[in-house]
């Protein structure tokens, strides 16, 4: 295995499994974009999908609902992650289909 998929399984199991504000299973279904109740469930979708639309409204409700600072940045930088290695992924696959490589 190459030393960046090393590090990336690294990354992937640090945020979703080291110590933390927010819960495991709810930094989980943010790098799985799934699973999350409102407001929060909105907050991860706009950072997979569109995160230059993130408003401080968007932050501002996601911390009304009860969780802190530290778990919203947690839960959003797993949502940013989750989106990064989905499409990461689905680049070298692409790529490996083009040309046959693994």
């Amino acid at each position: 295995m190459s030393d960046i998929r090393q590090a990336r399984k690294a990354l992937a199991r640090r945020i979703l499994e080291g110590a933390g504000k927010a819960s495991p299973s709810e930094r989980r279904a943010a790098f799985n974009n799934s699973g999350l109740a409102e407001p929060l469930g909105a907050l991860v979708d706009k950072v997979a999908r569109h995160a230059y639309r993130v408003t401080d409204e968007d932050i501002i409700a996601a911390r009304v609902s009860g969780l802190s600072e530290d778990q919203v940045f947690e839960i959003v930088v797993c949502a940013a992650i989750g989106q990064a290695t989905r499409q990461y992924d689905t680049a070298l696959a692409a790529l490996e289909a083009a040309t046959g490589k693994e």
